[in-house]
């Protein structure tokens, strides 16, 4: 058997971990692995490369993807689409196991409606994929979330600030909450429960009454106002898959927090930070076990499912049941943070 694998959408710690799983699980099993190099992008461009034992020696602990990645949509050009199947058909694949976000994971779909071999592994910092407990890559950006908490808790106490820290999270709040509760910060904002400017504002105003001349908030970059129906974004720009690039809702809430509040507020955007650097053992082993189970279930013949974490175990998902389902916040975990705002 050959099989193909390709990373798509944004870079995310534990790719390579994933990689690494596929091509050693394929190896054992007498299999060859043909890299696609930058997501979907590679297969339109039939840029392929065979992944021996040297090029997976030493990168388990790599972050980012040593096959690349782009967010490319092919299935909304009929050309794009065409040349892809074409170069499908040139490279002599059996099976494609697809590692990537919501976007990825809606191409496989389509592919797999085409009656094209396809495997899909999920990849999001966010922890927004819907049927699965937990993405790889998560906990260690929670980590580096949790990190930035504690050193901005710091300088906000030495200056009398306010902090705003803006971290990913288009859909929904885990990495907020997660690394809110791990930070002590002193409110979370997520996507799942717009807010009140004036509540947030209240909640500060009682901690600073409490002689607690500093805070560090935690928001969500999808976190909305009440009454708002649209992201608050600096631009209006969109990828190809329709999305908005996210950021500037930090810097809101900095000027409403300190045009009400007359108190020095700062907006700190952490960004990229989150997605890079090298993956914390969880992912590293979650990783290796999505891609091993990505292998096992191609061998099967089980194809057009999404391995998932569910409890302890790695179960194949059919592709159109993830499909525009979102891993939302669990209330409890927000109510448990709940009770240490402010």
């Amino acid at each position: 058997m050959k099989l193909g694998v390709l990373t798509g959408g944004g870079d995310c710690p534990g790719l390579n971990a994933v990689i690494r799983a596929v091509t050693a699980s394929n190896f054992h099993r007498g299999s060859h692995t043909l890299g696609i190099r930058r997501g979907w992008r590679g297969l339109v461009d039939g840029d392929f490369v065979e992944i021996t034992g040297p090029m997976i020696s030493g990168i388990l602990d790599k972050g980012g993807t040593i096959l690349g990645s782009s967010r490319t949509n092919p299935t909304k050009d009929p050309a794009m689409l065409e040349r892809l199947k074409e170069n499908w058909r040139a490279s002599r694949i059996d099976g494609l196991i697809a590692i990537g976000g919501d976007d990825t994971l809606s191409v496989a779909a389509f592919l797999s409606k085409e009656g094209m071999n396809v495997i899909s592994v999920p990849k999001t910092i966010d922890n927004d994929i819907g049927f699965t407990d937990y993405s790889f890559g998560f906990h260690t950006a929670v980590g580096v979330i949790t990190d930035a908490i504690d050193r901005l808790r710091t300088t906000a106490e030495a200056h009398d600030r306010v902090i705003i820290l803006e971290v990913m999270g288009r859909h929904s709040g885990w990495l907020a909450t997660y690394a809110g509760i791990a930070g002590g910060a002193d409110l979370i904002l997520v996507p799942e429960r717009p807010f009140d400017i004036e509540e947030v504002v209240e909640v500060l105003k009682a901690r600073f009454a409490r002689g607690r001349n500093f805070a560090n908030v935690v928001v969500a970059e999808g976190a909305k106002p009440e009454g708002i129906e649209n992201y608050i974004t600096r631009s209006q720009a969109v990828d190809e898959f329709g999305h908005v690039q996210l950021g500037g809702v930090g810097e809101y809430l900095a000027k409403e927090v300190g045009d009400r509040m007359r108190v020095d507020t700062r907006a700190v955007i952490l960004g990229h930070i989150q997605r890079g650097g090298s993956p914390v053992p969880y992912d590293r082993v979650l990783a290796t076990r999505l891609g091993v189970r990505a292998s096992e279930l191609a061998h099967e013949g089980t194809w057009g499912v999404m391995a998932a974490l569910q409890g302890r175990d790695i179960t194949p998902i059919p592709l159109e049941e993830v499909l525009g389902r979102v891993n939302t916040l669990r209330e409890d975990f927000f109510d448990a943070a709940e009770l240490f705002f402010g």
